[in-house]
């Protein structure tokens, strides 16, 4: 089990995979994410004259967006990459990064075309959408995998590990007890879910710059105090 983990997400497999569709979007788009990079910084503070589709500002969207994507591996993972691999890693980081963008883009622009509105009169969307949707009828059951294997993953790599970092930190430092950190991270998300995607936004929003900024002064000052 170990071996075929680590084929399927080391180097032989899942990362030539995500730099070569990165690449291939990027050709395909004609390097647009690069191209209009000033154009969307611009937009995140307005909306196209006469737009009144969506439920969220185009600033919340990004902040939203960026409330799933910063998260432990951010910060663990590319210290164990530069520890590894030394400072070149950052280099290859920033270059994957490039070709990243055409495949975020890509992704969000599904999204947005192949959403639904459901019964409350909300967008819902996503890759189970736009699998259903954009490929057709045939590949329901893919769409279907994707929902359930999201579901699993979600808990297993996405919540429990971060949520697991914050209890372990808070009862070594403070002693309190990992049942009551959980307890209380489980309910102050569900309060914010239960609000819809209005809500996520709007505490997107306010979080996320806050958690950037704190995340770059507190680089700053570690640098700092190892200056020598």
């Amino acid at each position: 089990m170990d071996r075929l983990v680590g084929i399927v997400w080391g180097e032989m497999v899942l990362i030539p995979l995500l730099a070569l569709v990165g690449i291939y979007l990027t050709v395909g788009l004609r390097a647009m994410p690069w191209r209009y990079l000033g154009y969307a910084v611009a937009m995140l503070w307005r909306r196209e004259p006469g737009e009144t589709q969506g439920e969220i500002s185009p600033f919340q969207a990004l902040m939203t967006a960026l409330s799933a994507t910063i998260g432990t591996g951010n910060i663990a993972g590319v210290a164990t990459a530069i520890y590894f691999g030394g400072p070149g890693a950052v280099f290859w980081m920033w270059v994957i990064a490039l070709f990243g963008m055409a495949t975020k883009y890509a992704e969000a622009l599904l999204a947005v075309k192949f959403r639904e509105v459901d019964a409350n009169g909300q967008y819902v969307g996503g890759p189970m959408y736009y699998i259903q949707n954009g490929l057709g009828p045939g590949w329901k059951w893919l769409a279907g995998a994707f929902s359930a294997f999201g579901m699993a993953a979600a808990f297993g790599i996405g919540n429990m590990v971060q949520s697991n970092s914050v209890a372990e930190v808070l009862a070594s430092q403070y002693a309190i007890p990992t049942v009551a950190t959980g307890a209380a991270l489980a309910l102050i998300a569900g309060l914010v879910i239960i609000g819809g995607v209005r809500r996520i936004a709007e505490v997107a929003a306010r979080l996320v710059p806050l958690m950037a900024s704190g995340y770059l002064i507190a680089a700053v000052v570690i640098l700092g105090l190892n200056a020598r």
